[in-house]
């Protein structure tokens, strides 16, 4: 589809128990006629905005690893209207699936299982297995259902940039590469799926998320452990390159930020900082006397992914020179948050190489 910019369309939808407002109605049927001519659209989920395609359709598949600079060895999240669809995807539906698909979806949790033969391998990146998810995002199973069909959904920005929290982010990444961008607002959860192998005997995270390994743990009676990453063979789930979600400006995570803040001051660089203990004299002290941008962040590991990505976003646009970041806590619930801000810091390597200035490779919106 050749196009210069996309539109922008709001989506709202206040009430998911009734019917969308007409306007919104109207912008669904629309992204259903981009989708079915083989098209990409922008969707807002409840964690992060992804760049969908009809995932049983191979052409249109590949147009989202161009547009993104994506690696085709880095498979794709299939996102379903509900779990009879999930089920139509799948070779084999573990009982591990259902125990977890029957208590956390609709939401942000995807389950990796056998792949059924309607899903093409490029989906998959080679593999034998499927990663499927049903977003808590009522708009996005709505429009799912108006398809008729299963959407394979990565994050809607550049690889290895940071992922989208609103149709903003996803203009300013991906401009022309996308046909539509409906706009729902800013995400949720703000940070993307957790992604759990459920082919194992004992399953295992593949990439941690706002469903934590306690709650999995909780729910299956037993430990569940998280998997390093490496390993030969196809890829079983997104978001495992060393190098990930970095924002532009260079990042780094310490123990010792006002140390680093004030070492970087020294040398006339400017200092975007993500604090977590805005109050404490050494906090203050900085603030007083630098020009560092500090910005406090939530204590809450739920409400700090929910604004983590925006606030990169934001000091990416103030010609920052450094990033510092206060080290997330040792604590529950906290997984995930280490897990994007380790890979964001990362410095390039010649796994993170593919289509764009950053390189290859990037996370699923779910």
């Amino acid at each position: 589809m050749e196009h210069a910019l996309p539109d922008t369309v709001p989506v709202p939808w206040p009430d998911p128990s009734a019917e969308p407002p007409e306007a919104t109605r109207a912008a669904l049927e629309r992204a259903v006629a981009v989708l079915a001519a083989g098209g990409l659209v922008a969707i807002p989920t409840e964690t992060v905005y992804g760049l969908a395609a009809v995932a049983v359709d191979p052409l249109a598949v590949g147009r989202i690893f161009t547009a993104k600079g994506r690696q085709s060895t880095n498979p794709l999240i299939v996102h379903v209207a509900d779990t009879a669809m999930a089920k139509s995807l799948a070779a084999e539906w573990p009982p591990v699936a259902e125990q977890i698909t029957a208590r956390f979806w609709p939401g942000p949790v995807t389950v990796v299982v056998p792949r059924g033969p309607r899903v093409p391998e490029i989906v998959t990146a080679g593999g034998e297995t499927v990663a499927l998810r049903c977003p808590a995002h009522p708009l996005v199973r709505r429009l799912i259902a108006m398809l008729g069909a299963p959407l394979a959904a990565p994050s809607a920005n550049r690889s290895l940039r940071l992922s989208p929290t609103t149709a903003g982010h996803v203009y300013e990444s991906l401009g022309a590469r996308v046909d539509l961008i409906l706009d729902g607002g800013p995400c949720a959860a703000g940070i993307e799926s957790t992604v759990i192998d459920c082919t194992a005997t004992d399953p295992v995270i593949l990439r941690p998320g706002p469903v934590t390994v306690d709650d999995l743990g909780r729910l299956l009676g037993r430990p569940v452990e998280s998997a390093a990453d490496g390993g030969t063979g196809p890829a079983r789930s997104p978001g495992r390159l060393r190098r990930h979600y970095a924002p532009r400006t260079p990042l780094e995570v310490t123990d010792d930020a006002p140390r680093r803040v004030r070492q970087w001051a020294r040398s006339g660089r400017r200092i975007g900082w993500l604090c977590l203990d805005p109050d404490a004299p050494a906090t203050r002290a900085i603030a007083g006397s630098t020009d560092a941008v500090v910005v406090p962040m939530p204590a809450d590991p739920r409400a700090y992914g929910s604004r983590l990505y925006a606030t990169l976003h934001a000091l990416d646009r103030r010609s920052l020179d450094v990033i510092v970041v206060d080290a997330p806590p040792e604590a529950p619930g906290w997984d995930a948050i280490r897990d994007r801000l380790e890979r964001a810091s990362a410095t390039a390597g010649e796994d993170d190489t593919a289509g764009d200035d950053a390189g290859g490779g990037a996370e699923a919106a779910e």
